[in-house]
């Protein structure tokens, strides 16, 4: 709409004849809701529920107005006006946002579980292969020292010495 209103000989023409109260009322409370749709889908989607589908489909549900602010001529697809253009764009969008959502609540696939020697049939050729060692998997790690700062040491020395003369004290008395 703003692009169309940017594209017209005179600006401030197409901006006289709209009702502002109206259009907030019919097209900013249905994107008002797709917002909180779409959050709700990204909070479930943080959290790996299922539930992220069904918000992210009632927030595209919900801003869908904007198709009916642009007029869609016969043959729109071959030649793009900067508002057709724009939800069309918007529209491919949310249907990649949509598949993204999809892939990302899918439960991932489970592992195969070991065969057992129970169930490998007696004339089945088996490769025997050498299990790793622990030792070989990991590998110990050398203790490190981190540098400190002379401030930050000189503070835990002081600390130390309080906590000793504090414990002293408490054995006198």
């Amino acid at each position: 709409m703003l692009a169309s209103f940017t594209l017209e000989e005179e600006a401030l023409s197409g901006l006289t004849g709209i009702d502002w109260r109206q259009l907030g009322i019919a097209y900013g409370a249905p994107y008002f809701l797709a917002a909180l749709c779409f959050y709700a889908a990204a909070l479930s989607l943080g959290n790996r529920q299922k539930a992220a589908r069904i918000w992210y489909f009632m927030g595209a549900v919900a801003g869908f107005p904007c198709v009916f602010l642009v007029d869609f001529e016969p043959g729109w697809w071959r030649d793009l006006s900067a508002g057709e253009g724009a939800v069309a764009g918007a529209a491919a969008g949310a249907v990649l946002l949509g598949i993204a959502v999809w892939e990302l609540c899918r439960s991932p696939k489970p592992k195969p579980k070991p065969v057992a020697a129970a169930d490998i049939p007696a004339d089945a050729q088996v490769i025997v292969m050498a299990q790793p060692t622990e030792a070989a998997i990991t590998k110990p790690k050398k203790p490190t020292r981190r540098h400190v700062p002379a401030a930050i040491a000189r503070q835990r020395a002081h600390f130390a010495a309080e906590g000793r003369k504090m414990m002293a004290r408490q054995r006198r008395h």
